[in-house]
């Protein structure tokens, strides 16, 4: 390890600087002539002075910011972390009306200091009595035990996120009335405290709204003493923070509605296998063929050995290609519909142990549960994209290759012209399905060439119309 001060390596900096500095202005000095004998002698180049060359002020300001923010560094890295273990916690008790009055007072104190104003110093040193009043309400120390208990920290849109705070008094003294917050996404919740004797346990019951698909942040649960005017604050921590999932709604697509590929064999490709469900043909023998596959009754016709060959078949695999450009839907709610229709059946997919991939513009998402899947579903926010759906397709035929099934879910500003493009990138021989949304349109069905299209108004109507594309 290097043992150079702070001191050593600023001044090996400056050297360094300087050697810079005194190239550039040689370099720049004969700039302005020929070297002797060259072919470009005695002539001015284009774009070149005839006077010597000086060093901008900008660069000599540069290096000198440089080296100065190198050598303050450590010292100022001290500085911060002495700010913020001794002075930032005593700073940060006064309120922000505290800090009024503490100015208000101070001001005062020197008008009548200056202009010998009696009633200006009277109001000043009440100001200050004021303070020293509030101080006695928020020193001492307070023991609390508090538990913060969600029943359950992942819920659907519109289901009641149920939460408890049980505090008790874990010291061997009575504990004086106090507050406590709970912050709830940007809001703060307000839990009063009686008088507590030891060992006390008080608890409080929360409802939080869930009627928008978030991640809330709940907590940390924290105490709060404050003076009755509120010029000091004083809060101390008890909690962690615990995220709360409120999913999208999805529907149940159960049977038939869920319109996957349910072939006992799968969908046939043009790869031959020596072991398969789906019967091919019959060829010839071949050392290291497994026995059990020899077709005897053509064995016996023929006097040699055949065995049976095999289309390989392979297990739906869907991809999902969720648009999450919001220039593609015509209103929010149409955005919260899309999402809710990609996680409706890739939840389906999951539950029905089918291979899955979902896609967005902004990358793939996590699908190895269903819950990994709702929770990215939740995280997903829309924004104005150069990317379309048209775009994202190729990225999902480029990515998964190996599908089965592909849907598009996209908005209801994606043209007929736009789906026909989407359905290009995939490959010949994957079934390929749009469901495009559109709040409080009927549901139907239409085909673009190969593509059927899907027009979804609510998501009720997905088990619908997803029936009547596995018809």
């Amino acid at each position: 390890m290097s043992s150079s001060t702070p001191l050593s390596r600023a001044a090996e900096s400056l050297k360094r600087t300087a050697s810079a500095l005194g190239g550039k202005i040689r370099s720049l000095r004969g700039s302005g002539r020929d070297a002797p004998g060259t072919a470009g002698s005695g002539r001015r180049r284009p774009g070149t002075a005839n006077t010597p060359g000086k060093l901008h002020p900008s660069a000599v300001w540069a290096e000198a910011l440089g080296t100065a923010g190198e050598f303050a560094a450590p010292a100022w890295s001290k500085v911060r972390s002495l700010w913020l273990r001794f002075v930032w916690p005593v700073v940060s008790v006064v309120s922000v009306l505290g800090w009024v009055v503490l100015a208000t007072a101070v001001g005062l104190w020197v008008a009548g200091q200056a202009w010998g104003w009696q009633e200006a110093k009277s109001a000043a040193m009440v100001a200050f009595l004021l303070f020293l009043l509030a101080v006695i309400f928020i020193v001492g120390r307070s023991a609390y035990g508090v538990v913060l208990d969600l029943a359950r920290t992942r819920v659907a849109v519109g289901d009641d996120a149920v939460g408890s705070i049980a505090v008790s008094n874990v010291s061997t003294r009575p504990l004086l009335p106090a507050s406590l917050e709970l912050p709830v996404g940007a809001a703060t919740a307000v839990f009063h405290l009686p008088r507590m004797k030891p060992a006390q346990v008080h608890e409080d019951l929360f409802t939080i709204p869930t009627a928008r698909r978030a991640v809330i942040v709940v907590g940390p649960v924290r105490s709060v003493r404050a003076d009755p005017l509120h010029l000091l604050r004083r809060r101390v921590l008890w909690t962690e923070p615990v995220d709360l999932f409120v999913h999208p709604r999805t529907a149940a697509l159960g049977g038939s509605a869920a319109g996957f590929i349910r072939d006992l064999e799968g969908m046939p490709t043009t790869e031959l296998s020596s072991a398969d469900v789906s019967f091919h043909a019959l060829r010839d023998y071949v050392p290291g063929d497994d026995r059990r596959h020899i077709h005897w009754k053509t064995t016996a016709r023929t006097n040699k050995l055949m065995v049976r060959q095999f289309e390989e078949t392979r297990r739906a695999h869907l991809a999902i290609s969720l648009s999450i450009n919001t220039d593609e839907y015509d209103s929010e709610s149409g955005f919260e519909l899309a999402i809710s229709v990609a996680a409706s059946i890739g939840r389906q997919a999951i539950r029905e142990q089918r291979e899955l991939d979902v896609m967005t513009q902004k990358g793939p998402l996590r699908c190895e549960t269903g819950r990994n899947l709702l929770d990215d579903m939740t995280r997903i926010v829309g924004a104005p994209m150069r990317k379309t759906a048209v775009d994202l397709a190729r990225t999902l035929a480029d990515t998964v290759p190996n599908a089965s099934v592909v849907f598009f879910v996209v908005g209801s500003l994606v043209t007929a012209t736009q789906l026909r493009s989407a359905a290009a990138s995939v490959p010949p021989g994957v079934r390929s399905l749009a469901v495009r949304v559109q709040p409080g349109a009927a549901p139907s069905r239409a085909n673009i060439a190969d593509l059927t299209v899907l027009t979804v108004g609510d998501l009720d109507d997905l088990a619908i119309v997803l029936r009547k594309a596995a018809a």
